[in-house]
């Protein structure tokens, strides 16, 4: 019987699939992932960007191989064969729950893909197939969830984790784009570990690695505003997710159907009575144009967070604005995407005398340039639009005082059945 078998990739070139992969890439639950798309809507902007949930799980997991292999070279670790592989796994499964369009739903207010993990894990053929390996779903899900306090958790999920390797490096060579170029060997190359904050051992960078650690901050903040926040992208995913939450609403779909369906299998239920006619716009691109598109920048610095972690609230003052300015219901999106903590840092940094210190919030600074101005580089990055799916006038300063308005105001204005737009 073959021990391993090697999967060509077009970024990592070979990747070998040890036994214990190979026992569950054949599941249903990890093929699923073949047909949920990285990127969502990104394929409406650039038609490259189809790679699949799939192919980031089996790069994530060759990037755990290796950087364990580098960690046991270097003497910095001595694994049992179980922990090995159960890192492995998790890596490999870390996204075993997402849902289709990547993290569109999650915005929708559905539960985040993390959660649903432990649905994927404990049931099926896949929870079989785990229990046979000795690393049933208890011993996966902390470091799925984020949930681990162990010296390698870091590599699952942290601020340098396979995963994060893995997409930006693949998103950018998938769309095309110079922008994510990161140096993966020399990040490897410098993974150690050292005392954390608890003073408990953790995954560490040696100091050797600082450029390439500030190459993937540079990396994340040029994807976010050119790919992942592109103008399209963030129009298609503002009309898919009201077209998603107004399905649930009438129990045309299930939340649980929802959770474990594909890119197409979704879009396919949705097309059938789709009252708002969002499906077929999706479907042959005719989306929201732009009325409002103002960067962050041109903003105060601290912004109410309602407009990104409350979709039932935002539908709402999206409906309300639709009637203040001339619009039917469903016809305007307003769309302020946040990621606070896109460009943060938490692990220790060894330095080349061995003394230890913590790259992390101002500390980082001290070693990192980029750190610095962190603050504006995520605010360059953010961007206030309003998407419109007929012509309409929105007033710019009127949008901006409304979003500047506390959560507790905003609900004010709406039972009280006052405008949105005050001229």
């Amino acid at each position: 019987m073959t021990r391993f078998e090697v999967v060509r990739d077009p970024l990592w070139d070979n990747i070998r699939l040890d036994p214990e992969a190979l026992a569950v890439v054949d599941t249903p639950a990890v093929q699923r992932l073949r047909y949920v798309r990285q990127l969502g809507h990104a394929f409406l902007v650039y038609p490259g960007a189809t790679h699949s949930r799939f192919e980031h799980a089996l790069g994530a997991y060759h990037l755990a191989r290796r950087a364990l292999s580098q960690l046991e070279d270097a003497g910095d670790v001595r694994l049992d064969a179980a922990d090995r592989v159960r890192l492995k796994l998790a890596a490999l499964l870390h996204d075993i729950g997402h849902y289709p369009f990547s993290h569109a739903l999650e915005e929708a207010g559905l539960p985040h893909h993390e959660e649903l993990a432990a649905r994927h894990l404990t049931d099926g053929e896949l929870a079989e197939r785990l229990r046979t390996l000795g690393t049933p779903a208890q011993r996966l899900l902390p470091l799925i969830q984020c949930r681990a306090r162990e010296p390698l958790a870091g590599l699952v999920s942290g601020s340098l984790d396979v995963d994060k390797l893995d997409y930006l490096s693949r998103d950018a060579w998938m769309c095309g784009v110079p922008y994510g170029v990161i140096d993966v060997d020399r990040l490897l190359t410098s993974l150690t570990l050292a005392p954390g904050r608890d003073g408990q051992p953790t995954l560490a960078l040696h100091e050797k690695g600082l450029a390439a650690l500030e190459s993937l901050l540079f990396a994340k903040y040029q994807m976010y505003r050119n790919v992942y926040w592109h103008h399209a992208v963030r129009s298609a995913t503002s009309m898919f997710k009201r077209l998603v939450r107004r399905a649930i609403a009438t129990g045309r779909v299930q939340p649980d159907a929802v959770a474990v369906a594909t890119d197409d299998g979704l879009i396919h239920e949705l097309l059938h009575q789709d009252a708002t006619g969002l499906a077929r716009s999706l479907r042959e691109r005719r989306l929201a144009k732009r009325a409002l598109d103002l960067p962050a920048t041109e903003l105060p610095a601290q912004t109410p967070s309602w407009p990104s972690d409350d979709p039932d609230l935002l539908e709402r003052v999206e409906e309300r604005l639709a009637r203040d300015v001339g619009l039917s219901p469903g016809e305007l999106f307003l769309d302020f995407p946040a990621k606070a903590a896109m460009l943060a840092l938490d692990l220790p940094l060894v330095k080349r005398d061995g003394t230890v210190t913590q790259l992390g919030g101002a500390d980082a600074a001290a070693h990192l340039g980029l750190p610095r101005v962190v603050g504006e580089l995520y605010r360059s990055a953010r961007r206030l639009r309003v998407f419109v799916l007929a012509t309409a006038k929105i007033p710019d300063r009127a949008i901006v005082d409304l979003v500047m308005l506390p959560r507790e105001e905003v609900v004010k204005l709406l039972e009280e059945g006052l405008p949105m737009i005050r001229g």
